[in-house]
């Protein structure tokens, strides 16, 4: 993408964005300095007790709801039309299970990390078997989704990337060591207007533009992007209702039953009934939430079709696609794209937030405490909130990480997945099956995560080859074309300089390379998301 063609943002951009860092960090300082000044752990890790159902709820949301979601969502429906809309269907036994299962529970036990239970179900040695695996999980995945969005707007509007990861890092890290997780849950309750309403700004102007609603229906329906129920059995498609409706209750379980940043937030509440009730709240948010993401998808589809900006090699992938979306349709409209930005790093720090407090949570419990019993209540606050910190510094490591890890990106969100299913089995068992004991819970804990992980990265390796056999055929190919002569002809039409970005922003040729030229050795099916065929081989993109 040439520097010229970058989208750039306005002076009151960067001043939304700012409002959103700078009102984020004054919550945690105010609960840092107000009330009981979490001067207890209690105070710290679960808020003292004392929350309602309402901003648990929100907060619950804003956790699930994170920037990847929010970029993955619109890019899968674009390119693969409403089938996932059917994980909608597994919300409802997704929050009903942990509201009546799940959360009387842990709430009855008066624990603190959800992991205490394995120890009183079965010995120690679950239990920390359990904590190391959630660390594992929680560690690898917070630095992605600090990482992701940052990449995407670095690469759609040339916002300095580690700027943004700098920035978001240390002020997510500021008002969670400070705050606690009661300036957490507020932090996310703010968090979670800030993206509703970017959201539905970017629908709201795009559907203006494409028409109206009825006509963004009728062009996903003409090409074919309304789907219907798929009863196909075959677990190897790619989404069906059986898949998504039957495999997201189990999903859900394992994040809203026993994850411990979700479990925390029903812990903090006032009562057992609140948290019951933050259970219910939840679920229409989730529906407007998921509605919201597929709808912007479809009106994606209305403005561009089949010829989107990833095909047309604005962009090099498809997680990159929502963002230059939203600064095509709002350039006009200062404020907005910084809104949307707002939102998508809304996103990020709420789920990241919530990744600190809990993993402050389960080392402070669960690592620190058996081996300091005679640990006084100040100090152990202290170290909490210093492990808070050292997380929040873990997290920016991570993101360098990220950022050298390529396309193991996606196996690296897929760990997320492979890890909750495992720990879900395990606090199954314990309330399940009454006679199961310590040797069969740890021997089934390792024996899904090497299944989950057997599974998963040989999924990844298999794609990865695939990916490269079908890259070696295509440059075989374009190395013939190129020596026969027979390359498409680079069109060199002059664009006037008002026109729109996505007018603008043509291919610049390259050794006689054009986006048309690469478009006709591509197979058709590079068009579907599998944007990996083009990043290597695209010298017109970048």
């Amino acid at each position: 993408m040439a520097s010229s063609a970058v989208m750039r943002f306005t002076v009151v951009d960067y001043v939304i964005f700012a409002l959103l860092l700078i009102f984020s960090s004054v919550i945690g300082l105010f609960y840092a300095l107000s009330g009981g000044r979490q001067r207890t752990t209690q105070e710290f890790l679960l808020a003292g007790r004392s929350m309602t159902f309402l901003p648990v709820a929100l907060s619950l949301l804003a956790t699930f709801q994170s920037a990847v979601a929010i970029l993955g969502v619109p890019a899968e429906i674009y390119t693969f039309g409403t089938e996932y809309w059917f994980l909608g269907c597994s919300y409802f036994l997704g929050l009903l299970i942990p509201a009546h299962i799940f959360v009387p529970m842990f709430y009855r036990l008066k624990i603190t990390s959800t992991y205490e239970y394995l120890e009183l179900r079965f010995n120690k040695a679950t239990r920390l078997c359990g904590t190391l695996t959630f660390i594992f999980q929680m560690v690898i995945y917070m630095g992605v989704v600090l990482y992701a969005p940052a990449l995407a707007l670095n690469a759609v509007t040339g916002f300095d990337l580690w700027g943004a990861v700098l920035t978001m890092g240390l002020v997510c890290t500021l008002y969670t060591a400070l705050g606690g997780l009661k300036a957490v849950i507020w932090t996310d309750v703010f968090q979670t207007l800030v993206m509703f309403s970017g959201q539905l700004a970017v629908i709201i102007i795009g559907t203006k533009e494409a028409g109206g609603i009825s006509e963004v229906w009728r062009i996903a329906k003409n090409n074919g992007k309304i789907s219907g129920i798929d009863l196909n059995p075959d677990p190897f498609e790619r989404h069906t209702f059986w898949t998504l409706s039957f495999g997201g209750v189990f999903m859900m379980l394992a994040l809203y039953g026993v994850n411990q940043a979700q479990v925390q937030r029903y812990l903090s509440s006032r009562t057992e009934q609140q948290a019951i009730l933050s259970c219910y709240v939840v679920f229409p948010c989730q529906q407007l939430v998921l509605a919201m993401g597929c709808i912007l998808g479809l009106v994606m589809y209305a403005r561009y079709g089949e010829n989107g900006p990833l095909q047309q090699g604005y962009v090099n992938a498809s997680d990159q696609m929502v963002l230059y979306f939203v600064m095509d349709i709002l350039q006009h409209y200062p404020g907005l794209p910084g809104l949307f930005i707002a939102c998508l790093f809304s996103g990020a720090l709420s789920t990241i937030s919530s990744a600190f407090n809990s993993l402050a949570a389960v080392t402070m419990t669960d690592l620190v405490k058996p081996q300091c019993p005679h640990m006084t209540e100040a100090r152990a606050t202290l170290i909490s909130k210093c492990l808070a910190l050292g997380y929040g510094l873990l997290c920016l490591g991570m993101a360098y990480v990220a950022s050298l890890m390529g396309s193991v990106l996606q196996a690296a969100l897929s760990i997320f997945g492979m890890v909750g299913g495992p720990l879900l089995g395990i606090f199954c068992l314990g309330m399940f099956f009454p006679m199961a004991n310590s040797m069969g819970a740890i021997s089934g804990l390792v024996a899904g995560l090497i299944m989950a992980f057997w599974i998963g990265i040989g999924s990844f390796i298999s794609n990865r080859a695939s990916f490269s056999f079908v890259n070696a055929t295509t440059i075989k190919n374009i190395s013939t074309a190129l020596t026969t002569n027979t390359m498409t002809p680079v069109n060199l039409t002059t664009v006037a300089p008002n026109s729109r970005p996505s007018e603008r922003r043509r291919c610049e040729p390259v050794n006689g390379c054009s986006g048309s030229a690469l478009s006709a050795l591509f197979p058709a099916r590079a068009m579907q998301g599998e944007a990996e065929l083009w990043s290597p081989l695209s010298s017109c993109t970048q």
